[in-house]
């Protein structure tokens, strides 16, 4: 059988996650903070992908990003963003 995925954060982090979950401008930055913070609170990254956030997400997404707050911190999480490069009209 198959382990669930946990995540453990530190108060720092976790306070760190809740002010940009609720006060980055980005989005995308305060999806995924959601995310963290739902896994981390005990909900399974699987259900968090599917029925958990605004939208469905695919669940290796979601493993993406509790991979970079793994091996970054926070800031892997906040730096890991996807989009092409952004044109500059001139």
């Amino acid at each position: 059988m198959p382990q669930r995925r946990t995540v453990t954060l530190t108060e720092e982090q976790r306070q760190q996650l809740l002010h940009h979950r609720d006060h980055d401008p980005r989005p995308d930055l305060r999806e995924r903070c959601a995310a963290v913070l739902k896994v981390a609170d005990g909900q399974s990254p699987y259900a968090v992908a599917r029925r958990g956030l605004l939208r469905p997400r695919d669940p290796d997404t979601l493993y993406h990003w509790l991979a970079y707050l793994a091996a970054e911190g926070v800031a892997g999480l906040l730096g890991h963003r996807h989009g092409g490069v952004r044109r500059r009209c001139l």
